[in-house]
């Protein structure tokens, strides 16, 4: 697979990003890490790999984005009112500069998302948030609640990133056009959190498929299996 690795200035973070591109042209799907994972994991544990026929032979293009988890969600350091604001605005880097540059270079309206774990709550989140930019979802053992991360504290910025309360309010007409998948499995750790997803989204008769796999932990070797599987269905 080609793979091309790109820094460059985000005056949205103000400070530098990084990310991994593989194969020379396809439909886009952005990947993003894990908990507090760069740019590069997706690559290092093998999901990128798993993908490798879809690549090489020109269906999908992959975006290997960093995140900012440790100066937002997981920064206890700062308080909570600001890492929801630090996190809004990495949501507003990803919407303004990153898929407008993306949909641009491959000539397309929508995207496709995807992560594992803290990553499926990136993908999902971000294409709840705008979903007018997104055509498929692809979460990973996700988990959707971030008040864990708030110490009790809340604010419309954490509403509006917690899709487990703002989805609940949404006009499901906005996410007709979407293809949404909720992958877990029977001995995943996030396993009640995707099927309390999926039941707001069917209280919303928004269609989406969760897709729980049977006797497998919360861990690459399960999500490197469901990431080829989910691609093979976009039917590109």
């Amino acid at each position: 697979m080609k793979e091309t690795y790109h820094r460059w200035y985000s005056p949205t973070l103000g400070r530098d990003i990084e990310m991994l591109t593989f194969g020379h042209w396809g439909y886009p799907v952005l990947l993003f890490p894990t908990s507090m994972g760069s740019f590069y994991q997706n690559r290092d544990m093998g999901l990128t790999g798993a993908a490798r026929w879809f690549v090489e032979t020109g269906k999908v293009k992959l975006y290997c984005i960093d995140s900012i988890d440790k100066d937002s969600w997981y920064a206890k350091h700062l308080h909570p009112s600001i890492r929801a604001r630090n996190y809004a605005t990495y949501d507003r880097f990803v919407n303004e500069e990153l898929v407008n540059a993306i949909r641009h270079e491959c000539n397309v309206d929508k995207i496709g998302v995807a992560g594992c774990s803290f990553g499926g709550y990136h993908a999902l989140n971000f294409a709840f948030k705008h979903p007018d930019k997104v055509a498929y979802m692809f979460s990973m053992s996700g988990a959707f609640d971030i008040r864990s991360f708030l110490d009790g504290y809340y604010d419309d910025t954490a509403y509006f990133n917690n899709p487990v309360d703002f989805m609940q309010n949404e006009q499901s007409w906005r996410y007709g056009h979407m293809k949404i998948v909720l992958g877990t499995s029977e001995w995943d750790i996030c396993l009640n959190d995707n099927m309390n997803m999926s039941r707001i989204l069917k209280a919303k008769g928004i269609n989406h498929w969760l897709d729980i796999r049977g006797w497998e932990s919360h861990d690459w070797p399960l999500w490197n299996k469901m990431f080829p599987d989910y691609l093979s269905k976009m039917g590109l």
